[in-house]
């Protein structure tokens, strides 16, 4: 063998032993597989397809929730019918003038009434507890209190009737005073709308409560929302003509969709929508003189 063949095969074991050490430097690649990272690289990390839920705020449909602009100045009646209460504005803010109707306290068949007062007695602020305005009366006879709905108030205490020992006369004040109930036919469509949409927004509402709440309290929720129906047909039974028009189940579903608002934080109504601008009248053809206001 010539020293020119020795050479060669010299040249091809050495090309041969660096390919192999080269091969083995380099960890196995099969298809499909990430490719390798060289020690102190970063491989970039895949797009995320997903992430936590961002948490909704709390929503409800829009309700009306009245002010004491709702109730100034306006008759009122006890269930629609006997008494007569008038809120009304004052030098130090608002007053109630009433009259609450009863029984004698020796005999609770025969009717009576007591009046508070020719002037309207001030009332004190007790605040928004259950998302509407709330006042004390303070009148040592009957302390009451009540809330403020849209064109009534709801009295939620005294938890008793009161005994006028003066007037030999017990009143109970207790229940809703709204409108006298002859004046309802005419607001039939009116009353059946709000009713509709307050019993949607005291479904999402409770819905709405449901999701946030954890299983004890679920279970509290569920009990209360059940309740409710029963509480407001105690309520609204003695209030005149509540079977055609539902004047009294409108405002205490009203009264509720605005309580679990405020037990969800929220204090303002959905923003309407702007107005869409007026079209711009369309520009006069081209050589049109202008208009002639004189007859021909």
């Amino acid at each position: 063998m010539t020293n020119q063949t020795h050479l060669v095969i010299r040249f091809a074991v050495l090309a041969l032993a660096g390919w192999s050490q080269a091969a083995l430097a380099q960890p196995l690649q099969l298809p499909g597989a990430q490719p390798f990272n060289a020690p102190g690289t970063q491989q970039a990390a895949p797009p995320s397809t997903g992430g936590p839920a961002i948490p909704r705020a709390p929503s409800m449909p829009a309700i009306k929730v009245a002010g004491e602009d709702a109730i100034i100045g306006r008759p009122l009646r006890h269930n629609g019918g006997l008494g007569e209460a008038t809120f009304e504005k004052t030098a130090g803010g608002f007053g109630l003038k009433l009259t609450v109707d009863g029984f004698q306290a020796s005999n609770l068949v025969e009717p009576c009434a007591v009046s508070f007062g020719e002037t309207p007695l001030p009332v004190v602020s007790l605040g928004r507890p259950a998302g509407v305005p709330r006042y004390r009366l303070e009148a040592p006879i009957c302390p009451i209190v009540f809330d403020v709905l849209d064109g009534a108030f709801l009295v939620v205490e005294p938890a008793q009737p009161c005994v006028v020992e003066a007037a030999a006369c017990r009143i109970d004040p207790r229940g809703l005073w709204g409108p006298d109930a002859r004046t309802l036919p005419a607001r039939a469509k009116e009353i059946e709308a709000a009713r509709g949409v307050a019993e949607r927004a005291v479904r999402e509402g409770y819905r709405t409560l449901t999701a946030k709440a954890d299983a004890v309290d679920q279970r509290t929720i569920a009990r209360e929302q059940a309740s409710f129906s029963a509480e407001r047909e105690l309520i609204c039974r003695s209030y005149q003509r509540e079977g055609q028009f539902g004047f009294c189940g409108a405002r205490l579903t009203e009264a509720r969709a605005a309580s679990i608002r405020a037990r969800l934080g929220i204090t303002t109504e959905p923003a309407k929508p702007a107005a869409k601008p007026r079209p711009r009248p369309a520009a006069p053809p081209a050589g049109a003189g202008p208009l002639s206001l004189t007859p021909q």
